[in-house]
């Protein structure tokens, strides 16, 4: 494989201060892409670009939150100023949490779709002229297994993944003749930060809990095996793959 695939191209990554965010970022740095990253955990984006510039790698970013679409396109801005334009967005920010219907307010409903579906809204918007304006422009969302199938006490987290998952079949659609690729990878469990928010209670039901559950149990992907997926659809080695979700998962929904 080669470890050039991304030379010269600028990647805006969502979710870089941990996890699957992290380890993308690192990744498309390695195959010499330019990486603005962004997050609204200054710490943690501080420590991902400076081990991505510690590496030889070439990145910069930002706090962003992706809810809020002024700070989306201030970031979208300083990116294209910084690097001429933008080849790749990846959304791989996200919230959620396991928690009983009846413990779920308006307040949290919104917030994770804010978040996990109309974030991705506004980067996809944010960034749109200037993915048109490249050849190869693509975009790959991070949706989950939660999206491909109900999976109960997360009903937010899973409405937004689903959402998310034909957000991305529609964007495909339409901006298939402008030769712009829109794309999903579907993870089940990762071994990231996130994970502590999806610990079953002992007053969830056994069976539900299983049902979610991978076929060999507590197996978990690694974050750096989900980036090489993504980095696979957005590098246009295979230019027909359009509108998929990519399912990584080690059989959970098989």
């Amino acid at each position: 494989m080669s470890t050039a695939r991304f030379s010269d191209r600028t990647v805006w990554i969502t979710g870089a201060a941990s996890g699957l965010g992290r380890a993308t970022a690192q990744a498309f740095a390695a195959e010499r892409a330019h990486v603005w990253a962004v997050d609204v955990n200054d710490a943690g984006l501080a420590e991902t670009i400076e081990t991505i510039r510690a590496a030889g790698g070439t990145a910069d970013g930002g706090r962003c939150d992706v809810a809020d679409a002024a700070s989306v396109d201030a970031q979208i801005a300083r990116a294209v100023a910084r690097f001429g334009g933008i080849d790749v967005l990846v959304n791989v920010a996200g919230i959620g949490r396991f928690a009983r219907f009846e413990e779920i307010d308006a307040a949290e409903w919104q917030r994770v779709l804010n978040v996990n579906l109309t974030g991705a809204f506004h980067t996809t918007k944010a960034a749109l002229p200037h993915l048109l304006a490249r050849p190869g422009g693509n975009v790959v969302n991070v949706a989950s297994s939660a999206g491909m199938r109900g999976q109960a006490y997360s009903a937010p987290y899973a409405a937004s993944k689903a959402a998310l998952i034909n957000f991305t079949r529609s964007l495909a659609l339409e901006f298939a003749s402008r030769q712009l690729r829109v794309n999903c990878v579907v993870p089940a469990g990762m071994s990231t930060a996130i994970l502590q928010n999806f610990v079953p209670r002992p007053d969830f039901e056994r069976q539900l809990v299983a049902y979610m559950s991978p076929p060999v149990p507590h197996k978990m992907s690694d974050p750096g095996d989900v980036a090489k997926a993504i980095l696979f659809l957005a590098a246009g080695d295979v230019p027909a793959i359009t509108g998929t979700a990519l399912v990584v998962d080690w059989g959970t929904l098989a």
